[in-house]
């Protein structure tokens, strides 16, 4: 019998186990994780390996670094949250890893490693759409969470709107037709010399500057439900430029204040449009963005305004991490959705 025959039969009996434990690799940008999650929602252990300090110097991700970090750390972050989980290799009954999207040269050592173990071991293997897991984070946060709910989706990569459907399926509803929400807020920090990473201190600084002081334009999309940021972040850039050519100091806390009200009354607008006209009553944030302050505050604003239930994950669940991997490679697994060693990293890899 081949290995996928044998794992699709393992798969098949582990749906009938009232516990199961799954080990959890996340190699997507810079963070190498891993977790052990238990039924998809219980977290035995989550570690994070940051590689912030190694790119600082750089102002943001080099591929090539982030790379050759993985295959360093891969092994003990491991080794580390088997250890924390209290258990060994033989103890966990598949291994779990995003398979894209991201940086390709990145995934290939999750991936690779995900792979060798899985063989070693005999075990399923899980392939994790790393959209996929940041939605799932929510279920770490919510154990009783269950679809259908909308879920805004917002890091430094992407920024959609989705509908998670019964049965675990999904349904774009709005996206982003050129930069990200996270993507718009590293270059806005950039643009004002803030160090890497640009986004998370944008936001600490905004907290004490001024939202109204500056007038930024609101981007227009063809999909009702759709976003763009290129268009704001070159009005801020050129904004920024004009005050420079003047000989003006920058106030840089009104600034940040300024491009983050614009950024996140975005967001919040099409958020509630299409919750609106969809008649969603739940609402889930998701993605590293979702650590924003004034994100969070103004989402439960016009939720509680609307009736509508605000699902937030906790601050450790927001950025890249291995936890939730594991929920959506759990979701995955009882649907006897395992992958075979042909398995590769796809950087443009699609959720729906």
């Amino acid at each position: 019998m081949s290995y996928i025959e044998r794992i699709k039969q393992g798969a098949d009996a582990l749906r009938e186990r009232k516990v199961v434990r799954i080990l959890a690799i996340e190699s997507s940008c810079d963070e190498t994780a891993a977790a052990v999650i238990e039924n998809g929602r219980g977290v035995l252990s989550d570690v994070v390996y940051s590689q912030i300090d190694l790119h600082t110097l750089y102002g943001g991700v080099v591929p090539e670094i982030a790379s050759r970090a993985h295959v360093e750390e891969v092994g003990p972050v491991v080794r580390r949250a088997l250890s924390e989980a209290g258990i060994g290799f033989a103890d966990i009954d598949a291994v779990a890893v995003t398979a894209g999207p991201g940086l390709v040269g990145a995934l290939l050592v999750g991936v690779s490693y995900a792979k060798g173990l899985a063989f070693a071991l005999d075990k399923p293997l899980v392939a994790v759409n790393h959209i996929e897991g940041h939605i799932c984070a929510n279920y770490l946060t919510y154990a009783a969470l269950k679809p259908p709910f909308l879920c805004l989706v917002v890091s430094g990569g992407h920024s959609h709107l989705m509908q998670v459907e019964v049965g675990d399926s999904y349904r774009l509803i709005g996206c982003t037709q050129d930069d990200a929400a996270g993507e718009a807020f590293d270059k806005a920090a950039r643009v004002l010399g803030l160090p890497y990473p640009g986004g998370p201190r944008l936001d600490a600084i905004a907290e004490e500057g001024d939202a109204l002081r500056f007038s930024l334009p609101t981007p227009h999309t063809q999909g009702r439900f759709d976003y763009s940021f290129s268009g704001l972040k070159t009005a801020f850039i050129n904004l920024t430029h004009q005050m420079k050519q003047r000989g003006e100091a920058l106030p840089v806390a009104d600034l940040t204040a300024c491009f983050r009200h614009a950024v996140v009354e975005q967001l919040v607008d099409r958020a509630m449009l299409a919750a609106g006209e969809l008649g969603e009553t739940r609402l889930a944030l998701a993605g590293g963005v979702a650590a924003n302050k004034l994100l969070r505050r103004r989402l439960q604003a016009a939720c509680d305004e609307r009736g509508i239930t605000l699902y937030l994950p906790e601050l450790k669940y927001c950025g890249d991490n291995a936890a939730m991997i594991g929920a959506a490679a759990y979701l995955r697994l009882m649907h006897g959705q395992v992958a075979d060693m042909r398995l590769n990293a796809n950087p443009a890899l699609r959720l729906v």
